[in-house]
């Protein structure tokens, strides 16, 4: 086998392309958080959580003339956290469909529509939160329907396209771009309400999802075997490294995928790293501001660091995981085994440290740093293991494994939220606690029962062996 250069090679231009659409569409998942802050009259969360007198207050408000042109609603706290938590209710329908879907028409069709279409739905926003609450919680879930079979697509397609010793370097530099997606669009949405109005966050960011889908459909294609501007050499490459993982019979393997030991315990590891993800992702502004007394509002790039620190962990892990599986010899399930350990237990204890700092801001802010940059590991760990298990079926297993895994992002701020009615340090370290604990569980689970074979039930003539 020779390798083929990645120097403008077709498969490296897909994870480039990829890592666009991905950084757009986390852009476009986040900036409704930034911009919810603009669209609610100021008076209708005045009535504060009794914040926490426990550190002293740093806020310097500066005060710069803002714009205020934009229109106002009076949501409550209740109705904000609808039009928050409705995207992931369409999120969650759409995965195990979107995978089943990617391995019969193709990922490139599934994956474009499905950026096209939440960015379309971006667009309408501001007319939507015209109409009413109503129309805006239908937009969000619309939005989630179509962001839902990204995943899996995108999983698909690098099924046929990624030669076994290049995935993680290929799968971390598309999925990275999820992560920069939330550093950029975190400060930047902050700026755009502050100099302009809230309206053109959606605006600019919809607009530029429409543009990246023109390229896709031109430049992509769902195989080597249909790409137009492919090398012969790449092309062989690829073809020739694949040939013994790939599946050649029409029907899905349902029941031996679902009594599939390896596949849970990726089921278990995503389901537990999400949970501390998400909660992080959506009540580290209440933790910073409430017990810290620090508005991370305004201060968009210290909401922003944590992912950024995630964002190179991914690509530098993905070239580290594939050279110890080349170059040193180790085995797949090694390498996905210890990435996850490091990914889950690293975030886990850093995760607990930062309950237990008191007031050191700067310290507080490290530790959330680092705890979610060791997450970064994970891309490399059970998060594409899927491809080693059953390459024929990676979109349809990462289908199963991302519905499980949205569970967290329901229902893991909800009872957060229920546990810190008084914003006490002491609550906020039992959410802490509970983040920590299932990740370890996650962690421990993976290591006892992942794989990095391929499995007898993804592979074409399975059913001959049975007999």
């Amino acid at each position: 086998l020779v390798s083929v250069p990645a120097c403008c090679s077709a498969r490296y231009n897909l994870a480039l392309l990829a890592f666009f659409g991905f950084f757009l569409l986390y852009a476009l998942r986040v900036n409704l958080s930034v911009a919810l802050v603009d669209m609610v009259e100021p008076n209708t969360s005045l009535v504060k959580n009794s914040t926490s007198n426990v550190c002293p207050d740093h806020s310097s408000t500066m005060n710069v003339p803002r714009n205020t042109t934009g229109e106002k609603y009076s949501w409550d706290a209740d109705t904000q956290g609808w039009i928050l938590g409705s995207f992931f209710y369409g999120y969650i329908i759409t995965q195990i469909p979107g995978g089943y879907l990617a391995s019969k028409i193709g990922g490139k069709l599934l994956l474009g529509f499905g950026i096209f279409g939440t960015s379309v739905f971006t667009l309408l926003t501001p007319l939507a939160a015209n109409l009413g609450v109503g129309y805006l919680i239908a937009v969000r879930v619309l939005e989630g329907l179509g962001e839902g079979v990204t995943f899996p697509a995108m999983h698909s397609m690098w099924s046929s396209w990624a030669p076994p010793l290049e995935r993680s370097k290929l799968l971390s530099i598309s999925y990275a771009g999820a992560q920069l997606g939330t550093v950029v669009s975190l400060p930047l949405s902050g700026l755009i309400c502050y100099y302009m109005n809230w309206v053109y966050v959606f605006y600019i960011f919809g607009a530029l999802g429409v543009f990246w889908f023109f390229f896709w459909m031109w430049l992509v294609s769902d195989t080597p075997e249909s790409h137009r501007n492919i090398s012969h050499v790449e092309r062989e490459y690829i073809l020739s490294s694949l040939k013994d993982q790939l599946s050649t019979q029409k029907s899905v393997p349902w029941r031996p995928m679902l009594e599939s030991i390896p596949l849970w315990a990726i089921v278990v590891a995503h389901f537990s790293y999400n949970w501390t993800f998400y909660t992080l992702l959506t009540l580290l502004p209440t933790y910073m501001k409430e017990i810290l007394r620090f508005d991370a509002q305004e201060n968009g790039f210290l909401s922003a660091l944590p992912y950024f620190g995630c964002w190179l962990c991914i690509i530098l892990s993905g070239q580290i995981a594939d050279y110890l599986r080349e170059k040193q010899n180790l085995s797949t399930v090694c390498v996905r085994k210890c990435f996850t350990l490091i990914g889950m237990i690293g975030p886990a204890v850093f995760l607990v440290a930062a309950g237990f700092i008191g007031c050191n801001y700067a310290l507080a802010v490290a530790f959330v740093t680092i705890s979610t940059t060791l997450g970064g590991f994970c891309t490399s760990g059970y998060s594409i293991n899927h491809l080693d298990i059953a390459p024929s079926y990676a979109g349809i297993l990462l289908g199963i494994t991302n519905s499980f895994a949205t569970i967290p992002g329901m229902v893991g701020p909800v009872i957060a939220k229920n546990l810190t009615h008084n914003n006490t340090v002491g609550e906020w370290q039992t959410v802490f606690y509970i983040a920590a604990s299932i990740n370890l569980f996650g962690a421990i689970f993976f290591a006892l029962f992942a794989s990095g074979e391929v499995q007898d039930w993804a592979v074409s003539g399975y059913h001959l062996h049975r007999n």
